[in-house]
C-alpha cells in the first residue's frame, strides 16, 4: 500500500487552494495558480523560499521577454523559438534556470490569446503571487524531526559503547569473534542522521536544530577517529599490563558516552596514563619497541576522539 506523506497531502491542498482562490478572482487560465504551488512545495523551508523567488523572477523574465518579441514579431511558432533562446539564458544568468518550465506556462498563455494588456500582464502575475503565497504558508507546516533524531543519537550511541568495549576485550583475551557489524551500522546510520538533521535545521531554524546537527556532525568525526584507531588496537600485543589498563580506560570511555560533555574529566586520565607512560624504562627488545608505539598511537587517536566531543560544547 502506499504511504501518502505530509508533503504530498500539503501539494494536493495547496494546488485545490490555490485555484480556488484563482477561480474566485475570475483570473484567466487560474488553473494555473494550482501548478504555481504544487512545483512550490519543497522538502524544506530554506528550499520553498529559494524556489518560490525563482519562479517569481523567471515569470517575470519570461512574460518581459514575451511581451516584446510578440508586440515585434507577432505570435508565430518560430517567435516561441527566438523567445524561449533569449529567456533561458537570462534565467540562468539570474540563477532561476529551474524555473524555466513554470515561466514558460505564462509566455503560452500570451500566445494562446494572441493580445498584451496591462489587465493581462496583471492577471499572470496574480497567479504567479497565489500560487507562490500558498506554497509558502503551507510549508510554515513543518513535522518535527527531535524524536527521530534522539533515535539515531540513542542508537549511535549505543554502538559507540559495543565498539569501544570490543576493542577492551581485544586487549584483554585478544582476537574474538567479533563480527564488526557496528562499525557498519554506524557509518550508515550516521549518514542518515546527518542528512535528516540538515533538512530539520532549514525547516525550523531554531537553536534545538542546531544543536542536533553539529552533534551529528561530531559523530561522524569520531566514528572517523574510531575506524583509524580499530588496527591500531588489533596490532597490540594483548595480556600485557599496558593492555589491561588501556582496556579499563576504553570501558570507562563506553560508559561515559552520552550528549554531555564528560571529555574533559577523561582527557585529564588519559594526560596521567600518558605520564605514566613516558616513565618507564625503555623498550629493550624490538617487540617491546613497537608497542610503545602503537601504545602511543593508540593514546594519541583517543585524544583526538575526545577533543572532537569537548569542541562541542564551546
Amino acid at each position: 500500500m502506499v504511504k501518502i506523506g505530509y508533503r504530498i497531502l500539503k501539494t494536493a491542498f495547496g494546488a485545490g487552494i490555490s485555484i480556488a482562490i484563482a477561480q474566485l478572482l475570475q483570473l484567466t487560465f487560474y488553473a494555473s495558480a494550482g501548478t504555481v504551488t504544487m512545483l512550490c512545495i519543497q522538502r524544506t523551508r530554506k528550499k520553498s523560499y529559494e524556489i518560490a523567488w525563482q519562479r517569481f523572477l523567471a515569470c517575470l523574465i519570461g512574460l518581459s521577454v514575451a511581451a516584446a518579441m510578440f508586440t515585434v514579431f507577432g505570435y508565430h511558432p518560430w517567435t516561441i523559438i527566438l523567445i524561449i533562446l533569449i529567456s533561458i539564458p537570462l534565467m540562468i544568468r539570474f540563477k532561476a534556470k529551474e524555473s524555466v518550465i513554470a515561466s514558460s506556462v505564462f509566455i503560452f498563455h500570451l500566445y494562446v490569446l494572441k493580445h498584451i494588456t496591462w489587465s493581462l500582464i496583471l492577471n499572470e502575475l496574480a497567479l504567479m503571487v497565489i500560487g507562490v503565497s500558498v506554497a509558502l504558508l503551507l510549508n510554515l507546516f513543518m513535522p518535527s524531526a527531535d524524536q527521530e533524531l534522539r533515535r539515531f543519537q540513542q542508537k549511535i550511541e549505543e554502538n559507540f559503547r559495543i565498539i569501544f568495549h570490543e576493542m577492551s576485550q581485544y586487549l584483554r583475551v585478544g582476537d574474538h569473534d567479533w563480527n564488526e557489524m557496528e562499525m557498519v551500522e554506524t557509518g550508515r546510520l550516521l549518514k542518515e542522521a546527518k542528512e535528516r538533521s540538515v533538512h530539520n535545521v532549514e525547516n525550523r531554524f531554531d537553536e534545538e536544530e542546531l544543536w542536533f546537527y553539529r552533534y551529528f556532525q561530531m559523530r561522524d568525526k569520531q566514528f572517523d577517529v574510531l575506524d583509524h584507531l580499530l588496527p591500531h588496537i588489533t596490532s597490540f600485543h594483548p595480556y600485557s599490563d599496558h593492555g589491561e589498563k588501556l582496556a579499563d580506560f576504553l570501558d570507562e570511555i563506553a560508559e561515559g558516552i552520552h550528549s554531555g560533555n564528560t571529555a574533559e574529566v577523561y582527557l585529564d586520565k588519559l594526560d596521567k596514563m600518558n605520564e605514566e607512560y613516558r616513565k618507564m624504562p625503555l623498550p629493550q627488545t624490538e617487540e617491546e619497541f613497537d608497542m610503545r608505539a602503537v601504545l602511543f598511537l593508540i593514546m594519541n587517536e583517543i585524544r583526538r576522539y575526545l577533543t572532537i566531543k569537548k569542541s562541542l560544547a564551546k
